[in-house]
């Protein structure tokens, strides 16, 4: 209670020394070093009255704050001070306690950390970090009295990924765009969890101005595409993130809720870890493991989190994950050795990685879980979070003029908003331009379907993709796909429905004509089973958009060969026939599709089918389509003997 006191106190006393006009506009500045040759890290965690960033004679320390150097933790003493060992190359940075702010930069990037490594980076195409030589004599962090904030919301985005200047365009025309328009009163902290940029680490800037106009606290994970791949240690590879983000992991609070940033990605993992692809004799990869040094950090880091607190720790590579559920190099290695450390608090586990979302209730497993992560079903709750980019900004452009690229398992790009109150929070998944409303899409599984699934299946497997060789359907030849015959419904068919942020906690249904409830099934039980794939698990709405990008067959007189098609990734291009995206990336599976045999009659004529799920929050979201029932498809071209 004296120590709560003490803070309102300071608080006060903030808002009082500080212009009305200040207090409203972002707080920038910096962490306030004192040049020197010290032995060991000192300084002292302020209350920084006047916002000027600079530890000035009357300004008061603030007691109980965390200081870390990446492996030990200490809590700041009556006055504000700490003292750390210190190492040649660490970050120093306090977790940013309830209530308070720290100063962000011009681009809204937080400033919670010194980086100190004496001999800087080696050299690295992206620069890495320069050379800070000796040791500050002392390095102080500002803070500022922001108020309660047990209600806050965070928006949490996956893998934007851009890998040129026209991808950082689509993150302007989606995240940008997002943030210029809605009202971010509420929101606390945006939060990307890897993949930030797509191995150019040069559009960092670009990336930043964009991300800005939101004025919201930024929250940046490490993934594999921000790794500084040059560097010949793990120490090195994320230095160029490390300058411009922060630390590669770190922690923060707000309200009840204690942020942990991990990072999981080891590059160059050949030579350490013991696995295939990380043979010395194979060239540099990653492997998904958190080292021991960042193990023996968090541990001591929760050791002064109340236990009541909500611990929402975000990586890049899943803890686990459905989509590669049986790669090692896509999942955790020792997720065993984090449950341990995690133990029965409440958790939440946020990622990215795989351009898919997943949402993985306590108990559920997968085939491959076990055998890559050391665990069986999971411990605590994890969202994988989708991506920004969705299939790597591939496709045909929507409406805004931006790459549909509907992600792997189905559901088209977003993010997520998750509200918190107190220690309970509540998720949603987002689609940019949508509401919160919109939840699923449902579509119908046919023979007609299946047919030509399996024959657009086969010639990705035979040729892949892009091809110059025409593929044997594309999207014309499914036709109607809400014109279903009575033989069709004879020989089976379903309604197939995506819940975008769906898992096994869901309830689905689907009604037709506002009859009785037709009882959905999850395709995937999460019952350690492997996984299903092909025409009969396939989302048949996601899969007929990913079939036929007319895009690669795009070409001008004036452009040529430079303006012809599309590129992904490090300049792969698609040119030639329009065909479908690449085989592991169309969706003949997914953990989050329910199936709901329609009955093998139903009348002639239009119908309108109603799908519903229940979320484990108890809200209900339906999606109704109108569809046709005929005894025989109808030509679907102009009549043209009518005319004649």
């Amino acid at each position: 209670m004296m120590r709560l006191a003490i803070l309102i106190t300071l608080a006060a006393a903030t808002a009082l020394a500080t212009p009305a006009a200040a207090m409203d506009a972002p707080y920038t500045g910096a962490v306030h070093v004192v040049p020197g040759d010290a032995e060991k890290a000192r300084g002292k965690v302020f209350l920084d009255a006047n916002r000027n960033s600079v530890l000035d004679t009357g300004e008061s320390g603030i007691a109980g704050v965390q200081v870390s150097n990446g492996r030990e933790v200490v809590m700041t003493d009556a006055n504000g001070d700490y003292e750390l060992p210190a190492y040649d190359d660490m970050n120093l940075f306090i977790t940013k306690p309830a209530g308070h702010a720290v100063p962000v930069d011009g681009d809204m990037v937080p400033q919670f950390n010194y980086i100190h490594k004496v001999a800087g980076s080696p050299d690295l195409r992206f620069g890495g970090i320069a050379p800070t030589g000796p040791l500050p004599e002392a390095i102080n962090f500002p803070v500022i009295a922001s108020g309660a904030d047990d209600r806050f919301d965070c928006l949490v985005f996956g893998d934007t990924q851009p890998y040129s200047n026209r991808e950082i365009g689509f993150v302007r025309e989606t995240v940008g765009k997002l943030l210029a328009n809605r009202d971010n009163s509420d929101t606390q902290c945006l939060i990307f969890e890897g993949d930030v940029m797509g191995d150019d680490l040069s559009l960092y800037p670009r990336f930043k101005k964009i991300v800005a106009v939101g004025g919201v606290p930024q929250y940046y994970v490490a993934g594999n595409h921000d790794l500084d791949f040059d560097a010949t240690k793990d120490a090195d590879s994320f230095d160029t993130f490390r300058r411009e983000w922060g630390p590669e992991y770190y922690s923060f609070d707000i309200g009840k809720v204690h942020f942990v940033v991990l990072d999981n990605v080891r590059y160059p993992c050949n030579g350490v870890d013991d696995h295939p692809f990380c043979d010395p004799g194979k060239n540099p990869t990653y492997n998904g493991v958190i080292h021991d040094r960042q193990l023996e950090w968090l541990k001591n880091d929760l050791a002064n989190v109340p236990a009541d607190h909500l611990i929402v720790l975000n990586a890049h590579i899943p803890f686990v994950t459905f989509t590669d559920n049986t790669a090692a190099k896509h999942q955790t290695d020792n997720l065993d050795r984090l449950y341990e450390i995690i133990g029965e608090r409440p958790a939440l586990g946020l990622s990215g990685h795989t351009h898919t979302t997943e949402h993985i209730a306590p108990g559920e497993e997968f085939e491959g879980w076990a055998e890559n992560t050391g665990t069986g079903p999971v411990k605590f709750r994890q969202i994988v979070t989708g991506a920004v980019s969705g299939s790597w900004w591939a496709g045909d452009l929507n409406d805004q003029g931006v790459p549909h690229a509907t992600q792997r398992l189905g559901s088209p790009r977003g993010y997520y908003k998750i509200a918190f109150d107190g220690a309970d929070y509540v998720d949603t998944y987002m689609t940019f331009g949508g509401t919160g409303e919109e939840q699923l899409h449902a579509s119908f599984n046919t023979p007609r379907f299946r047919s030509w699934a399996e024959d657009l299946l086969a010639y990705v497997d035979l040729y892949g993709s892009p091809s110059d060789v025409l593929p044997p359907v594309t999207i014309n030849d499914l036709g109607d796909m809400n014109m279903i015959t009575t033989d069709d419904l004879k020989k089976g068919t379903w309604v197939a429905v995506n819940v975008w942020n769906g898992g096994r906690e869901n309830t689905v249904s689907v009604a037709i004509n506002d009859g009785a409830a037709i009882q959905a099934t999850r395709t995937q039980a999460g019952d350690g089973e492997a996984k299903l794939r092909g025409p009969e698990y396939a989302d048949p709405l996601a899969l007929a958009k990913q079939s036929t990008n007319g895009r690669t067959a795009f070409r001008s007189a004036k452009g040529g060969d430079d303006t012809a098609g599309f590129s992904t990734w490090r300049g792969t291009e698609w040119k030639g026939v329009p065909g479908p995206l690449m085989g592991w990336m169309l969706t003949n599976n997914s953990s989050h599709l329910w199936r709901a045999d329609l009955p093998a009659e139903l009348p002639t004529g239009v119908h309108v089918m109603e799908a519903k799920t229940t979320d484990r929050h108890g809200r209900t979201f339906s999606h109704k389509v109108t569809f046709e029932v005929v005894d025989k498809l109808p030509d679907l071209d102009w009549n043209k003997a009518a005319f004649n």
